[in-house]
Parts: C-alpha cells; structure tokens; sequence
C-alpha cells in the first residue's frame, strides 16, 4: 500500500499524489488530461489505494466533471484495454446503448436491422444495459447460442454478417469494469459523468464511429427520474461531441414494459416477429425510431423521410430476419427456432391473472413485472426457464371487465407461483376513467 505524508506531496517523476487529486476534485477544481492519464493508469496497475479511489469517486459523485475531462477520462479508460480495430471494414459503424427496459426486444434486432441496412452494428452488452433479465439471457434461449466468443471472431463476424451481440469482453475497457465494481459498493453509481465515461469508453472500443442512446425513464429502468434521463441523454451527446463522436440520443418512457411478454423464449418470438414487420405497435415504433436514427448517423439514409423507407423496407422484404438468422448461427445457435420460433419449450402451466375489478389500466409498475418472471423462470442452477413468462399484457389506457386477463402466465415450477404472483398483482392499478396516453419517445438529443 501507498502511504502518503501531505496533500502537497508530490510523486517522483513530478506526477500528483493520490491526496492531492482527491482534494482538487473535493474543492472543485478541474482535472488535467495528464491528471486524468495518470488516474486511470494508477488504476489500471492497481497502485491507486481502493480508500482513495472510493474518496475520488464519491468527490466527482458530488463536485461533477466538465465535458472535457469527461472527455479526457472516457479516452483513457477505452485505451486502458483492447480497442477493436474495425478499420478494414469499409461501411460505416454504429452501436447502441440503451440503459435497461422491462420487455425490451430492441437490443436483440437492431443489430440485424442495421446490418440489413449496410451499417455495421457491434455490440457488447454491459451490466448496466438490462434490467433484471439480459438480452444475453434471452438470446441463450436458442439452443446453443453462444454469448462469449474471442475479440478476432467478433472483429471477423461484424466484416462477414454486420452484427454480433456478445457479453462484454474483460479485456474491453478494464478500468471502467474496476470502477464500476467499486462505483457499486459505494453508492455512486449514478454519477453522471461517470455513467457518461463509462458508456463511450466501452461502446466506442468496440469500433464503433458513432452511438445512439435509448435512456429509458421510469419504474422499469435503472433510471426512474425522467429529468436525470433527460441529463444523462445531454451528457452523452456533449461529451461525445467533444471527443469527435457521432452521437444522437433518445429519452423513452419505460413506466410499462415493451411489447405483449416478458421472458426468455416468449421474447424471442416477439423479436423475430418484429424483424417481420410485425409485434405490438409500442415495439415498432421505437424499433422504427432507432433504427431511423442510426441509417441518419452512418449517413446511409439522408432525410428522415429516407431513413424511414429504408428501415421500413428491411422489415418487410427480410433481409433483416435472414442477418438476425445469419447472426445467431454463427454464435452457435439452432437457425430453426427462428425459422420456427413454435419449436420453444412452452411452459408446463398457463393461466391468467384475473383484474380485481372493472376499470382501466391506469399505471403499471414494470419493475415488479420483471421481478415476477425472474421468480418463475429462475431454476435452482440459476438459469432461465425458456418457457417461463407473461404474455398477453394489457398495456396503460386498456379497458378491462372484471375477471379479464390482465396477463396470461407461463410458468412449469408451482412452488414459485404465489411468490411470483404477488409481484405481477401489484404491478397493476385500476381506475375508473381513462388516462391519457403516455408518450414513448420524451425526447430527442442531438
């Protein structure tokens, strides 16, 4: 351990103390990017006292960065690791982040969707992108489907296929995943430049050019507060802007959950559904607006007018099916479940949860619902029942009769169900009259 005499002290070489640093941010100050360099390298060596890395942390949680250092600091944390090197690849690139989403289906085909449309879409999922079940847990659905594979095969599957959605490899921002490790055990995970530094280290070493950001708001997410997300979507795209990143950023509506299920398997033939064209019209859209705003970035469609046609086409003809096929069995996956998603496992027991009274469906805790699934499809080996799940969800504003289906639940371990059930009944608050509409999309940060 590193034992320091004074907060003037400084190290050999002329470099700062760890007290020295700690103390400029507690005061306010602004960071250097030598500053920033040598923090990250102390980090990546491990010479940085974990103490004083937790004091640092908690002074930026309170004191903030500027753009620049964030700037500065999402930098040095990509090149603390590997950074793919997409160079050869002569079409444009583009990722996606997307900050947890009850139901989402759109981080499984964006990918194709983008590949379809001849942008190249890497995509790494870190932990912060999913809420309660990964798209990764969801993909490993299909038999076989393999999450981890080495960094040459990812480079080499994005030049061949346009697309791979893999876990995020450890030698891909190392610094970031140390300090996101210690962000957790000391409450400043929602440090907003952190969060910001954090998603452009890791997404742009995957070899992207440019992101868009899906910050999804609300009891669903990991961010409730729609003006953080508001923040955190300004943040991004200011900061990226600084580092010479195209980056355009939407805020979504995430107070119910995405599309008519939440699971494993269920989710996967609703995506596949919607690389048809087809799926629950709340799903489409942000689909449709996503996929907009990423053949704009690349520069392969010019007008919104254009961009649109251009997704719309992809649906419809399947080319954007046939990437997500291509995808899947080059991670080792059975192609035939999504020629034919009816080949997954259907659950033992279906049955409906019934609506206490007649009325409309007036919120929806999308959080408790994501709860309730983890509860039926988890097994005692940790892993998720393909079959398990809720389908058929009445969304905010439907109007139901006494007795009617709120959500029809899917599930083969009966020990699990009243736990579950108490979970997926509170999620639901009936009212008299009709409430308005909610907006999916909030906002557009460009």
């Amino acid at each position: 351990m590193i034992h320091e005499k004074s907060s003037s002290a400084s190290r050999k070489n002329n470099k700062p103390s760890f007290t020295y640093l700690v103390e400029k941010k507690r005061d306010g100050g602004e960071f250097t990017e030598d500053e920033i360099r040598f923090i990250v390298d102390s980090l990546l060596d491990e010479v940085m006292p974990e103490m004083q890395v937790a004091a640092l942390a908690m002074a930026i949680y309170f004191k903030g960065m500027s753009a620049q250092e964030t700037a500065y600091f999402a930098e040095e944390m990509m090149l603390s690791g590997e950074v793919c090197d997409l160079g050869r690849i002569a079409k444009p690139k583009i990722t996606k982040y997307a900050c947890g989403g009850v139901g989402d289906k759109t981080a499984m085909v964006l990918p194709a969707l983008a590949a379809s449309c001849g942008v190249i879409m890497p995509s790494m999922m870190g932990v912060d992108e999913d809420y309660l079940i990964t798209t990764l847990e969801k993909l490993e659905a299909i038999p076989g489907f393999k999450a981890d594979i080495p960094l040459k095969q990812f480079s080499e599957q994005l030049a061949k296929i346009g697309c791979a959605i893999v876990r995020q490899h450890k030698d891909i921002a190392p610094v970031d995943t140390m300090l996101y490790a210690l962000r957790e055990k000391t409450g400043t995970l929602p440090s907003l430049p952190l969060i910001t530094g954090s998603v452009l280290a890791r997404k742009l070493a995957e070899g992207a050019e440019g992101l868009v950001v899906d910050v999804k708001s609300g009891n669903g997410s990991h961010v409730k507060d729609v003006e953080q997300a508001k923040q955190l979507a300004r943040s991004v795209t200011r900061v990226a802007r600084s580092m010479n990143r195209r980056c355009v950023a939407l805020v979504s509506d995430m107070n119910q959950p995405l599309g008519d299920c939440v699971g494993t398997g269920l989710e996967i033939q609703e995506a596949v559904k919607l690389l048809k064209g087809e799926g629950p019209e709340d799903l489409k859209e942000l689909v449709l607006k996503l996929g907009m705003e990423i053949v704009r970035l690349a520069g392969v469609a010019g007008s919104t007018l254009s961009a649109k046609q251009t997704i719309e086409k992809h649906l419809k003809d399947g080319t954007a099916l046939k990437k997500f096929r291509d995808m899947v069995v080059a991670q080792g996956g059975d192609g035939a479940y999504i020629d034919n998603p009816e080949k997954f496992t259907k659950a033992k027991y279906v049955r409906k949860l019934a609506a206490p009274k007649r009325g409309y469906v007036h919120t929806i805790n999308a959080g408790m619902i994501a709860k309730g699934v983890q509860i039926l499809a988890t097994n005692k080996k940790g892993q998720l029942d393909a079959g398990a799940g809720v389908s058929e969800l009445k969304k905010i504003g439907m109007q139901v009769k006494q007795g009617e289906p709120l959500m029809m639940i899917h599930y083969n371990d009966e020990s699990k169900l009243d736990a579950a059930l108490e979970q997926l009944r509170g999620a639901y608050r009936l009212a008299p009259k009709r409430p308005g509409a909610p907006s999916l999309i909030i906002e557009r940060v460009a």
